[in-house]
């Protein structure tokens, strides 16, 4: 029998840690965002979890490339350049003003100019970056609970994401919301979405959403709800979305945040914590699939025959 790692994740530990490291991960992300050609969905700003922590990949510049990664295994930020080398940051308790200070001094160092909109999206109070002392936590056993749960979540969503051959989004981490996530869509377009993130612009949400979508994924909650959990979502939602069966037993409809949830504390003590998982985003997809009547024929697929 495989051993359950999954980590334990709770709320109250974790808040402050990663109320610090989602403002600094927003300025790593705007830095990607500026820096690399637009992607539909805005799939060209979002970050990647990797085997020491989120990486955001290769990023184009004129001296060739670079990426920024945050390595939660020595706690430090590493800004590698493919034309002149690496600078390293220092991950401790610190504010979100002094990390954005070294942030840019290291880049200019490398030769790395980018201006970015220099305050939060996607909260409610946009503190600009230079002026944040308020956020200043960094527990190092919480941020890596967190990383190693990713790491197990991350694995389940490519698993989940092979089965489909339409268009579908990588597996990657909105430092926006602050989520896991993964979209599947069903190739046609959707009515225009009518907005309602905090400091969001409405034509990139409208451009996000401009498509049909089955979407789900993994937050970590905020103090209006403290709970960590996996949720899914359609867009548009059909008015029987919300009454189709959906497995495990323990996920249900949250009217309040119009979605399915399932508690990640379900997942971790589950006999099986990646099946359990795998049946949510199984049956939560058929939910939208099928009152969205999606063409299910052309859209999935199952490559298991190819396996030696």
């Amino acid at each position: 029998m495989v051993k359950n790692n999954w980590p334990e994740l709770k709320f109250e530990n974790l808040k402050d840690t990663l109320a610090t490291v989602q403002l600094w991960t927003q300025i790593v992300g705007k830095i990607r965002l500026v820096k690399t050609p637009w992607l539909n969905h805005s799939w060209h700003v979002t970050l990647y979890v990797s085997g020491m922590g989120l990486t955001t990949g290769s990023i184009p510049y004129h001296n060739g490339l670079f990426q920024i990664d945050f390595d939660f295994t020595t706690h430090q930020l590493i800004i590698t350049s493919s034309a002149n080398g690496q600078q390293h940051m220092n991950l401790y308790p610190r504010t979100v003003a002094s990390f954005y200070e070294e942030l840019f001094e290291k880049l200019h160092l490398l030769e790395i100019d980018a201006e970015i909109y220099a305050k939060p999206n996607e909260i409610e109070v946009a503190i600009p970056f230079q002026k944040d002392d308020i956020h200043c936590h960094y527990d190092e056993k919480q941020i890596v609970a967190f990383w190693q749960a990713l790491v197990r979540i991350d694995a389940v969503f490519l698993g989940f994401r092979a089965k489909f051959s339409g268009k579908c989004s990588p597996v990657h981490f909105f430092w926006g919301g602050f989520d896991l996530a993964v979209t599947r869509f069903s190739g046609r377009t959707a009515p225009k979405h009518s907005g309602g993130m905090p400091n969001m612009p409405l034509d990139v949400m409208q451009e996000a959403y401009s498509h049909e979508v089955s979407s789900c994924g993994f937050w970590p909650g905020n103090e209006n709800f403290p709970h960590p959990v996996f949720y899914a979502y359609c867009y548009p939602t059909p008015e029987t979305f919300k009454d189709q069966p959906v497995k495990p037993e323990k996920a249900f409809f949250s009217h309040d945040l119009g979605e399915f949830i399932l508690h990640y504390d379900e997942v971790r003590n589950a006999p099986d914590p990646e099946k359990f998982l795998m049946d949510f985003l199984q049956s939560t997809y058929e939910a939208a699939a099928i009152t969205g009547n999606w063409d299910r024929t052309a859209l999935e697929c199952d490559f298991s025959y190819l396996e030696p």
